[in-house]
């Protein structure tokens, strides 16, 4: 899910111009359609781990439910910390991606700001 991201170094040199080469390739169309790929791979990412957070939330709550009901019950139990393990894990997986983002937002910027400068994101 990340090939973008892991290729991002790779991807600005082999389709970004050096100065040498400027006149020979389209450097600001090269730059906005990396944008544009890389922030929908971002987006997709993003939405692909809310909703496996969203879905685990569910079944942590429907197993807190099943607790409540009968806390003698050591399977509901093993359950549930395992999903709460997983549900944290997801809500980690967030923070990596932030990073991951970041990292490669900052790379594309110091090859692409003299050719593309990207829309402000809200």
């Amino acid at each position: 899910m990340r090939t973008i991201d892991d290729r991002i170094v790779h991807s600005l040199n082999t389709t970004v111009p050096t100065v040498s080469f400027s006149g020979k390739v389209d450097a600001t169309q090269t730059c906005k359609q990396l944008y544009e790929s890389m922030l929908e791979a971002h987006l997709s990412r993003d939405k692909a781990i809310k909703s496996c957070i969203a879905q685990t939330s569910e079944v942590v709550g429907q197993l807190r439910e099943q607790r409540a009901k009968d806390s003698e019950n050591m399977a509901v139990i093993k359950q549930l910390r395992k999903e709460q393990t997983k549900l944290k894990l997801m809500q980690s997986e967030l923070n990596v991606e932030e990073v991951v983002n970041d990292r490669s937002l900052k790379v594309f910027n110091e090859r692409c700001r003299i050719h593309y400068t990207p829309p402000k994101v809200k």
